[in-house]
């Protein structure tokens, strides 16, 4: 194993661990240094008796100990050595000496480790060591990512990804190999960016012609393999918004001017077409599709396949080709910790609206009658009465 470089431990341009013997991630390793005539920081150190200068010494167990609690991810950020609270040191250590290296973690992150040096089975140096992550941003050496760029504290970029110059990455988000993020695109915190994924390249529109557009992405979100997401358009306000805490699966797409709430599921190979409205915990199953203009309501579940031209009203599942009612997303509903009463009332309101074979407002009213003032169902009948689509029927 080839020791991760750590300038701002080690403070020379090479690694200071030849070789681990052993090492247990996250808890405890065991390296060998063998110390040569031929270093250079021997030249004019002692002369006539070289020792090996304390200084490295320690950065030697610094470096065991950052490959000890580093993250394997090939695009993690490398420990950093934050502090040596002690150090002794016990015997000097002298050209062909065979340094035997031991590092045990005692707590973290951030981390506080032990660290014993010795030499034929003589203790020669210990020390305490706490490491912790850097706050600088973290992109990897094949990574293209622009100057002007605007990457926050604890952002990873893996390799060969392409960031533009007019994208912000908020903290600690991470984009994953391969992955591309070009135009006026901005990303919250903690978001996870999967490889290959593609977000803010220019609209499928033939309208577009090149306007400022944005793509505002919020916080918590996981973006996987081969997402797109595309910027606003002129036509349509400008931005394409996407809101916080939602999973996108692979293939899963998010068209221009589009608005997602917080907390969606779009399922392998689901797409929104543009202008189309996705309301807070709502799911659009695996290859469905959902027609421009078109909006789905909270907590609406979509099945797979369903092919959406019509709105989908809150708390409701649709399913089929072109997409109807099915009922309540009862499921969805017990999820989020609906109460009883809250059920039986939309359950009310569901039947009144569209199993009476009444004219919508003649069902409004009896919807309203049989529900009382309860907040879900005011907001269903809300949604249906706002429609300009028109909803799905059973």
């Amino acid at each position: 194993m080839t020791p991760r470089l750590l300038p701002r431990v080690a403070g020379v341009p090479y690694p200071l661990v030849d070789r681990v013997l052993d090492l247990e991630p996250g808890r405890r390793g065991h390296a060998r240094k063998l110390v040569s005539a031929n270093e250079p920081y021997f030249a004019g150190h002692f002369p006539g008796i070289p020792v090996m200068p304390g200084v490295l010494l320690c950065a030697a167990l610094a470096e065991l100990a950052a490959l000890v609690v580093e993250d394997d991810g090939p695009d993690a950020p490398p420990p950093v050595l934050e502090g040596m609270p002690r150090a002794r040191f016990r015997h000097p250590v002298f050209p062909g000496d065979a340094l035997e290296l031991t590092v045990e973690v005692e707590s973290g992150p951030p981390w506080r480790c032990r660290g014993t040096g010795t030499v034929r089975g003589r203790v020669v140096v210990e020390a305490e060591l706490l490491l912790g992550v850097s706050d600088e941003p973290f992109v990897h050496p094949t990574a293209l990512v622009a100057r002007e760029a605007e990457l926050g504290p604890r952002v990873r970029i893996g390799p060969y990804a392409v960031i533009g110059p007019q994208v912000r990455i908020g903290t600690r988000t991470w984009v994953g190999a391969h992955a591309v993020i070009q135009g006026r695109t901005t990303l919250g915190a903690d978001n996870r960016v999967f490889p290959f994924a593609s977000l803010g390249q220019p609209p499928q529109d033939l309208k577009y012609r090149g306007e400022a557009s944005r793509l505002e992405i919020g916080a918590g979100n996981a973006i996987r393999e081969y997402v797109t997401m595309n910027p606003g358009t002129e036509a349509g306000g400008m931005v394409t918004r996407v809101g916080n805490g939602s999973l996108f699966m692979a293939n899963a797409h998010v068209g221009h001017d589009c608005e997602v709430g917080d907390t969606v599921v779009l399922a392998n190979s689901a797409a929104l077409a543009g202008h189309v409205v996705v309301e807070a915990h709502a799911i659009i199953g695996g290859l469905g599709g959902v027609h421009q203009f078109t909006r789905v309501g909270e907590s609406a579940m979509c099945g797979a396949g369903a092919m959406v031209s019509q709105d989908v009203p809150p708390f409701c599942t649709a399913s089929g080709d072109r997409a109807r009612l099915y009922g309540l997303n009862l499921i969805g509903l017990k999820r989020r910790g609906f109460p009883e009463i809250t059920v039986r009332a939309l359950k009310r309101a569901y039947r009144a609206l569209f199993l009476s074979g009444k004219p919508l407002e003649a069902a409004v009213a009896r919807a309203r009658e049989a529900a009382g003032d309860t907040p879900e169902v005011t907001q269903l009948i809300a949604f249906v009465e706002g429609s300009a689509r028109g909803v799905c029927r059973p």
